[in-house]
């Protein structure tokens, strides 16, 4: 999951292939919904986006695509002012990345925020201690039994280090 930078995406391509997948970041996604709701429907912006996010999470991200399009506005005028291009950009250009309906199916998340926030729990409250410093290799070490214990995989970290 990641907010659609194309390396990003290509990484997962690259170290995965056809055993993994790349889910567009949710979150992200909504980010450029709103922008386009103030163009798309002025009169009730939350509806819309409500509308459009039901779309997506059922993978009929063609329908909300057809929304956008006859919103957008010519080539000449700048990006920045043309947020319903933006988000028709977006979500054009990542079709393959848009399988919101698998992930729901399966409990995955569809948003990073779950990630994102836990870098402080798992991560900074153990290496940002006050007075601790970290060589390079010992962080990464410890930083993996925080991520083993986090996951509630530690009895069978140390099984599979003692067998």
């Amino acid at each position: 999951m990641g907010d659609g930078a194309p390396f990003l995406a290509n990484q997962v391509d690259d170290k995965f292939g056809a055993q993994g997948s790349y889910l567009l970041d949710f979150y992200h996604v909504c980010e450029y919904l709103a922008e386009a709701a103030k163009s798309c429907a002025s009169n009730d912006e939350k509806t819309w986006t409500e509308t459009q996010k039901k779309c997506l999470k059922n993978n009929e991200y063609k329908n909300v695509l057809a929304n956008l399009k006859p919103h957008l506005i010519a080539p000449e005028i700048k990006d920045d002012k043309a947020p319903v291009r933006a988000c028709y950009r977006y979500l054009s250009n990542r079709t393959d990345q848009l399988d919101y309906k698998t992930a729901i199916e399966k409990g995955y998340p569809i948003g990073s925020g779950e990630i994102e926030s836990a870098h402080r729990y798992v991560i900074q409250e153990r290496l940002k201690l006050p007075g601790a410093w970290w060589k390079a290799a010992n962080a990464d070490s410890m930083l993996a039994l925080r991520v083993v214990r986090s996951n509630n995989r530690w009895n069978d970290y140390w099984k599979a280090k003692v067998a």
